[in-house]
């Protein structure tokens, strides 16, 4: 069923609170604006969310080619090829150039919605989040499987998320990290990120408990509404989520070069 234009004008003004609360939440280094795309670059961190060119409005349309080369020359600048990460706020032009350049879409994602009110939190245990980030920085790279390298990446994005967030680790009986997850409080919104459990522990209810934890937290502090992006292919995190009552809000995908696909 087609939606009205009122419609698709809701629609995208949900979009944008949600695009403008996850750059919040997972800030890039560096943030350029070419009109209204926003070019995201960390040179510490490889994550795509903070390394791509993410365009906020539909009607900003002009001078596609020439704008691709000067973020490419951006990029390269940086050590990296370009990513476009294509959201429904981009505008349809641009897709179809990518499109016409061959340039693949990969990791499709989706971004889901919950009311906080109407979530059943009941029975979750009320735990305080750590403060200690460099326990959280050790923890998070531990059960991601991520190299030291990334440490001090990780540590600068954290010290710079600007609104209240929570950190909190799950550990064994040895005290070794096995799930993490970020809560971020940005006034009625609860921003879900970081949730992983380590290899051998899924399956167990960890990650659920993990995450009901977190968004009682927030419930706590007064957010209204709470949010997550999960990959599409990524079926435990969609069950969990939905299972839990999320809903889908919007989905994206990330567009790079042919041959540069990462």
């Amino acid at each position: 069923m087609a939606i009205t234009e009122a419609e698709r004008l809701r629609q995208l003004a949900v979009v944008r609170r949600l695009e403008a609360a996850g750059f919040r939440a997972w800030p890039a280094t560096s943030t350029a604006f070419d009109g209204t795309w926003a070019v995201r670059l960390t040179r510490s961190f490889p994550g795509k969310r903070l390394n791509s060119v993410n365009p906020l409005d539909p009607s900003d349309n002009s001078d596609i080619p020439a704008r691709i080369v000067r973020a490419r020359r951006t990029f390269a600048e940086y050590g990296r090829s370009i990513i476009v990460r294509q959201s429904p706020l981009a505008p349809p032009e641009l897709v179809a150039y990518l499109d016409g350049e061959g340039w693949p879409a990969f990791d499709e994602s989706l971004v889901m919605t919950a009311s906080l009110a109407e979530l059943d939190l009941a029975g979750t245990v009320d735990r305080i989040p750590i403060r200690d980030v460099a326990r959280y920085v050790a923890s998070s790279l531990r059960v991601h499987d991520r190299p030291a390298s990334l440490r001090a990446g990780l540590t600068e994005i954290l010290q710079s998320i600007r609104p209240p967030t929570g950190l909190f680790i799950r550990e064994n009986a040895a005290g070794e990290a096995v799930a993490v997850a970020l809560a971020i409080y940005d006034n009625d919104l609860a921003g879900l990120l970081d949730v992983a459990v380590i290899d051998g522990e899924r399956r167990r209810g960890t990650g659920k408990d993990l995450v009901r934890t977190a968004l009682r937290y927030t419930a706590h502090k007064g957010a209204k509404t709470a949010w997550v992006q999960v990959e599409a292919d990524n079926a435990a995190g969609l069950a969990l989520y939905g299972a839990l009552g999320f809903k889908e809000a919007y989905r994206y995908v990330y567009r790079a070069p042919p041959g540069e696909m990462r």
